[in-house]
């Protein structure tokens, strides 16, 4: 009885209140007849992008949007308009049209990303055209001109993420595309400001709704501290002017990415502007393919850089030992089959010399007796002992970086060589090739140099990741990325990362040896059935106390030490001591000028064992 009671008192005053306003008061009818309430969407600040010395590397810049509510747009010299703007009829129709379809009602961008020098010419008769207002907001620049598969860019939104936004986006926001861009949309939006406008009847500015009182200001979005050392990057991207391919940095004890270079490149400042739906097209045609994200995507065999993985199964399955010896006599030998070893070379006494020499058939007999081991039972049950291995070190599977569209790259499973062959009817001869790093292994620049960063940290690796700190907060960031150990006995790394020092010392790569730098790494050849075979190189340095791991892969660049070894080594000496030597000067010189887009690659191959693998 009481709650009926109060249900009726309630319902008797908001009934008085609206008789009075609506027949009493003429207030709200005479506002009604002269102002309407334009809310208008105040669009925040981005968050600003830093590399891991604190340089600048993504700003913004202020442009204009043209902004049209369509209930509010009247009768108006649409000619004098277009001709400001240096639009079409035709443009003024469509534009309009889909403003109209968005809602007659709400605010949208009619024209968007204007300079401020266009902007001039069109505020100054913008209060003959009613309906038509400027939206300020911010444009992304990039001041080092690199790094657009790394940045990203940002663009309009599409229905997709205005769906997943929960209310945030609207058409004709922008947005993160690609990239970091992308991945930290979240984090460098901020948040979206908010304005309540009077206008009249006529489309002109009253001023603002109870004098801004319901206005809510914008809050910008957090700047980001990347990983990256942005001087590096641009060298990078120097040396692999004119080449396809990729260059990856980590920094073994943190597991941060130093460099993320994709070759061909393009200036990222193409992709802001007006003419950036342009730019776009043309890059997606460029029969270059500049937009792949070639470090995370691209999968390549990863030919001779994967042997010492290969000696570190064996090595901790207690097959063989590090003193394990073959004596090669140019070959190896297999039902129906005579494998030959690459070029000539002094008999392998140990796996550091397996490795300095790049022995195929050493390799190929140490996979052989892994696979075959009686402890395992089966060829089956030793394979798989043997993949398990390879996920542990990294390979075969996503890396988990903190940027979207990564690929995993691809060690095979038994179930696949069971379908292929048949269960039972497979061997280790059958699928010897993956000894090498050849056949069906597959694995991209980012996993290689990460897998690298376990061999320098004898035995784990560290997530690599391209952000250190969101606005004042790190702490959480390094949470995310834990310390992953491979599970390879820690005993077997020693006598790998001596042999991988003697590579470089002595061996395949010492065309590319560092007067002061002690570079430990591997060269490799991967076989390219469309084309001259990809130049690889992986490694570390320095030997001890690790600053760096880093792959290298140049698409038709021939032998490693051809091309990827040297621009390692050039890599690791600008990284590690800011400059490069004068009697190495040379060598970066030819780095530079190089072309291999235009004459298909390497070319000629040669019997120099300095150049081999």
């Amino acid at each position: 009885m009481v709650l009926k009671i109060i249900f009726g008192v309630v319902a008797v005053i908001y009934f008085m209140r609206l008789f009075y306003l609506q027949v009493w008061s003429d207030q709200f009818d005479q506002q009604a007849k002269d102002n309407a309430i334009d809310i208008r969407r105040i669009e925040p600040a981005r968050g600003l992008i830093y590399d891991r010395n604190g340089k600048l590397i993504v700003y913004n810049a202020p442009v204009y949007d043209i902004m049209v509510n369509p209930r509010n747009v009247k009768e108006m010299d649409t000619l004098k308009f277009c001709e400001i703007l240096s639009i079409t009829k035709a443009d003024f129709i469509k534009n309009l049209t889909k403003a109209r379809n968005y809602s007659r009602y709400k605010s949208s961008v009619f024209l968007g990303q204007m300079s401020i020098e266009d902007f001039s010419k069109f505020q100054e008769y913008m209060s003959q055209f009613p309906g038509f207002y400027a939206n300020v907001r911010t444009m992304r620049q990039y001041p080092y001109n690199c790094g657009p598969n790394l940045f990203g860019y940002i663009g309009e939104v599409d229905k997709n993420q205005i769906e997943k936004s929960n209310g945030y986006y609207e058409q004709g926001d922008y947005a993160g595309k690609f990239a970091l861009e992308l991945q930290y949309d979240n984090e460098l939006r901020g948040q979206m400001g908010i304005s309540y406008l009077l206008v009249d009847n006529k489309g002109r500015e009253q001023g603002s709704y109870e004098d801004g009182s319901q206005d809510q200001k914008p809050i910008a979005g957090q700047s980001l501290i990347s990983t990256i050392d942005i001087d590096l990057q641009v060298y990078g991207e120097k040396l692999m002017k004119n080449k396809r391919g990729s260059i990856v940095a980590i920094e073994p004890s943190t597991g941060e990415v130093l460099c993320l270079v994709s070759s061909p490149s393009f200036d990222p400042n193409l992709l802001t502007g007006r003419k950036r739906g342009e730019n776009y097209m043309k890059l997606l045609n460029d029969p270059q393919k500049p937009l792949i994200n070639r470090p995370l995507t691209a999968m390549y065999p990863p030919g001779s850089t994967f042997k010492p993985f290969t000696a570190l199964a064996a090595m901790t399955d207690g097959v063989l030992d590090e003193n394990y010896s073959w004596h090669c006599t140019g070959g190896y030998s297999i039902p129906g089959k005579f494998l030959k070893c690459s070029h000539g070379h002094p008999t392998p006494i140990n796996v550091m010399e397996g490795l300095k020499h790049s022995c195929n058939p050493y390799f190929w007999t140490m996979f052989r007796r892994t696979i075959d081991d009686d402890t395992f039972g089966s060829v089956e049950k030793g394979y798989q002992v043997w993949w398990q291995h390879m996920q542990d070190m990294g390979l075969g599977h996503k890396t988990g970086i903190d940027m979207p569209g990564e690929k995993g790259g691809g060690v095979p499973s038994t179930t696949y060589y069971n379908k292929i062959y048949g269960k039972g009817q497979w061997h280790s001869t059958t699928i010897i090739s993956l000894a090498i790093g050849q056949g069906e292994i597959l694995a991209t620049p980012l996993q290689l140099a990460n897998s690298y960063a376990s061999i320098a940290n004898h035995g784990y690796y560290i997530t690599p990741h391209l952000i250190k700190k969101i606005g004042d907060d790190s702490i959480s960031i390094k949470s995310r990325y834990p310390k992953i150990s491979t599970k390879i006995n820690q005993i077997c790394y020693a006598s790998i990362c001596e042999g991988l020092r003697r590579v470089v010392e002595s061996g395949t790569a010492r065309s590319c040896k560092i007067p002061s730098i002690e570079l430990c790494g591997k060269t490799g050849t991967a076989q390219n059935s469309h084309g001259e075979n990809h130049s690889i190189f992986a490694g570390y340095a320095p030997y001890n106390k690790p600053k760096i791991s880093i792959a290298v892969i140049i698409e038709n660049g021939g032998y490693g030490a051809a091309y990827a070894a040297p621009i390692v080594s050039l890599m690791v000496e600008k990284y590690i001591n800011d400059t490069i030597e004068t009697s190495r000067l040379k060598m970066e010189k030819k780095m530079f000028d190089a072309n291999l887009l235009n004459t298909g690659g390497y070319g000629k191959k040669t019997t120099d064992t300095s150049a081999v693998d």
